[in-house]
């Protein structure tokens, strides 16, 4: 794998990430203990070093089965997690208040069995909590060495861009690591965020980079799944079939097809080398169930696409025009 810095900071991580959302027996497709300390040691025999996790997946038993599969090697990896979201059953028991990010904080450094979490992110907006609140308990954790850097997830743009500004006017340790949704079938971020994150210095964490199965190459037209993550995932969830089940997706599958035979690799390889391809990425995250689909996706590393093909790959993938981004394009560049 390479190693790249995570936006202006000095912590660096390995292009691939391992995910771990579904570390864990307490859904009919998480993975066991057993299996996922596996999926972690080769992950790291393979040269990466960065484990993303959050406090609510599989109701903490993520960070519990990490705490176990890094023993003896926690100065060697970078762990990242996240708070937001409701950890037990009381009002105070989510969000970004002061309240909540305390407890959850404290709560994960337990779990994980370490002093420090090299990572922290805010998994999602919370519309109550000011963020100056959020903020300056971040800064608190950061000079009390509990969090080392910070990172956003799934906020807006001008969101995001509040929260630099809040950081700047407190003397707060800035947001160096964006998580986001991104892949050949949904490049929304690149409206907005790809500027954001070059300008400000973020390097943009990208998960779901299959689309929730659909890159993988496994489903076919017409067909509804009746297994795996789309088939499983409400209407209210990013990988819902309806999102995926686009003529444009399609048509993206048929070029990740015949590329794929021109690379002598998968379809699912493809689809993580072009985000690889991708300047303002600094790490894909796998999800992983199994061993077999780690070994499979990590060997995306290994494939350089041409620039003609990134470019093929862009243009059947390309994203609707939309106002002001299309009279941008069209004059924002001109001079007087």
């Amino acid at each position: 794998m390479k190693n790249n810095r995570i936006g202006n900071s000095g912590l660096v991580t390995s292009n691939l990430t391992l995910g771990t959302m579904l570390f864990g027996e307490n859904s009919p497709r998480g993975t066991s203990e057993r299996e996922a300390i596996e999926l972690v040691d080769r992950y790291l025999g393979n040269g990466g070093n960065h484990i993303d996790t959050a406090d609510i997946y599989a109701q903490g038993r993520s960070e519990e089965i990490i705490s176990k599969a890094i023993s003896g090697k926690r100065h060697d990896i970078v762990i990242s997690t996240k708070v937001r979201f409701s950890t037990a059953q009381n009002p105070n028991a989510q969000g970004l208040s002061r309240t909540h990010i305390l407890k959850a904080v404290e709560d994960s450094l337990t779990r994980l069995k370490t002093d420090y979490i090299d990572l922290l992110y805010v998994h999602c907006v919370d519309p109550i909590t000011p963020l100056e609140e959020t903020i300056s308990t971040l800064k608190n954790l950061i000079s009390q060495g509990k969090v080392r850097y910070l990172g956003v997830s799934n906020f807006k743009s001008w969101q995001v861009m509040k929260g630099l500004g809040i950081c700047d006017a407190i003397g707060a340790s800035r947001f160096v690591a964006a998580q986001y949704q991104y892949s050949l079938v949904n490049r929304d971020i690149e409206y907005e965020f790809f500027d954001l994150f070059e300008s400000e210095g973020l390097g943009l964490m990208v998960w779901g980079p299959l689309g929730g199965g659909f890159l993988t190459g496994k489903y076919r037209r017409k067909e509804m799944p009746k297994e795996g993550r789309i088939a499983t995932s409400a209407d209210s969830h990013e990988e819902f079939w309806d999102r995926r089940n686009t003529a444009q997706n399609w048509a993206v599958l048929e070029v990740l097809k015949d590329l794929s035979e021109k690379y002598s690799c998968t379809v699912a390889q493809l689809a993580i080398a072009w985000i690889l391809s991708k300047g303002t990425v600094a790490s894909v995250i796998l999800g992983a169930r199994i061993p077999q689909q780690l070994v499979e996706t990590m060997a995306s590393a290994k494939i350089i696409l041409s620039p003609e093909d990134v470019q093929e790959l862009d243009n059947i993938s390309e994203l609707p025009e939309l106002y002001p981004y299309r009279m941008i394009t069209a004059y924002g560049m001109r001079t007087i």
